[in-house]
């Protein structure tokens, strides 16, 4: 079932994005909620009209998303953690942690616009995220895992 998102929803899309979902997840969450529309032809057009007026926003929005990828491209960031036998984690590294380690790199973007591969990391070593900060801009961010140096045995 489409539906027309109406704000920024985690894990599945961003305001005014018309994106795919389970019938129920629509009928018994979005939509009672006031999260999402039907993405019937009439709201379809009026999605239409509604991104043409806000073009000029849309513009200035592109501009600052594309100002933070190039923040992101000059930040590097090694993510400490514990690490038992082996390069097996003791927990899990997620955007929450991620998007932390970025705030101390000088870098603010929120935890839900992050998407981590299969949403946690268990071991040691390099990973990429994608970082969806509009519609149109997204970026691979690579960044890495690394041991905090205590040994657990």
């Amino acid at each position: 079932m489409e539906v027309i998102l109406k704000q920024d929803v985690e894990n599945l899309g961003l305001e005014f994005d018309v994106v795919n979902v389970k019938p129920g997840y629509a009928r018994n969450f979005l939509i009672p909620r006031g999260w999402a529309l039907l993405a019937t032809p009439k709201n379809k057009a009026t999605l239409e009209a509604t991104l043409k007026e806000r073009e000029a926003e849309e513009a200035a929005l592109i501009k600052s998303a594309n100002d933070v990828v190039n923040k992101l491209k000059s930040a590097t960031v090694s993510i400490l953690a514990k690490v038992g036998s082996g390069d097996r984690l003791f927990g899990s590294i997620n955007n929450q942690d991620l998007a932390e380690a970025l705030a101390k790199a000088g870098v603010q973007i929120e935890k839900k616009y992050i998407k981590i591969p299969g949403n946690t990391i268990k071991r040691l070593g390099k990973y990429t995220a994608k970082i969806r900060l509009h519609r149109t801009v997204e970026y691979d961010y690579t960044f890495e895992v690394v041991s905090d140096g205590v040994s657990a045995e």
